[in-house]
């Protein structure tokens, strides 16, 4: 088995813990907060990641270029603003729909990437693409319609998450690349440079506007290092994946996460899988084969 496939498997089941922990927060605080808990005690964890590697590679001084900090910056906002929209679609419908529509990130890395990053995919590639979105909108129980697009605020926020992840991915594999270091290292350093531009960022909004926020998360600390800890773990294995793999192949086998976020769905939070998602199930399983094979 390849090590992007590895790295992506991790990747899609501590994203899947961290968002069941988010959601279950996010009944307590507010949104901007709530995404704030997730770089704030991830940004820790981050650095000895960092740090471990560092040490292991025995690398002295990393002196990034300007390509670095712009793509990576980037990122960063792109991120920030894509986990608000995915937070507040969580809070709309239930937490299978919620992700689900999120997961037209796929298919916008894949067209977005093509068009402005070179980063094209075989027929074969683009087809996997479209058929594993399709499999997690066909699982949703919403219907596709010029009203829906307007009025449902589920799907704006949706994808408005998958826009600003699939952003994130194309502009952190960018950054990554442009480091001559090993991709493990190079995934490691544009992560702890990430978390530390979005804690900052975050923690700026909550004291000028929701300082209040602040005593909230009293009692609430074991959970937060827990959302933490999965979010840092996730996006290790993201952000490694999508050094070593085009972005769009990432995500598509990344839709494996929807069989999981059903599980949670019916395990965890007693919500019934419909026949529909059933489907949208089989369909992901498609696209993965189809991207696999390829």
């Amino acid at each position: 088995m390849e090590i992007w496939i590895v790295f992506t498997l991790l990747a899609v089941l501590m994203q899947s813990v961290r968002t069941a922990s988010q959601k279950q927060i996010a009944q307590s605080i507010s949104i901007p907060m709530t995404t704030l808990v997730r770089f704030l005690f991830g940004l820790p964890f981050a650095a000895l990641y960092f740090y471990f590697l560092k040490n292991y590679y025995s690398l002295d001084v990393i002196t990034p270029q300007w390509v670095f900090y712009r793509s990576a910056s980037l990122a960063a906002i792109s991120q920030i603003i894509a986990t608000v929209c995915l937070v507040k679609a969580l809070t709309i419908q239930n937490f299978a729909v919620g992700t689900a529509l999120a997961k037209t990130e796929a298919i916008l890395t894949a067209i977005i990437g093509s068009w402005f990053f070179s980063a094209a995919l075989s027929l074969q590639g683009y087809l996997a693409v479209f058929v594993g979105v399709v499999g997690v909108l066909v699982a949703s129980n919403w219907k596709v319609s010029i009203r829906d697009l307007t009025e449902n605020e589920s799907i704006k926020f949706g994808l408005g998450a998958g826009f600003g992840f699939a952003l994130a991915s194309l502009w952190l594999r960018d950054a990554s690349l442009s480091l001559e270091l090993p991709r493990i290292m190079s995934a490691a350093t544009v992560l702890l440079f990430m978390v530390a531009i979005q804690t900052v960022v975050c923690v700026v909004w909550i004291i000028k506007f929701e300082r209040e926020q602040l005593r909230l998360l009293t009692g609430k600390l074991t959970h937060c290092v827990f959302i933490g800890i999965t979010g840092v773990a996730g996006s290790v294995g993201w952000f490694t994946a999508m050094s070593l793999q085009n972005a769009a192949v990432v995500k598509t086998l990344g839709q494996v996460e929807f069989v999981i976020t059903l599980l949670i769905t019916y395990l965890y939070f007693g919500e019934k899988i419909t026949h529909r998602e059933y489907g949208g199930i089989a369909l992901v399983a498609v696209s993965i084969f189809l991207l696999l094979y390829a």
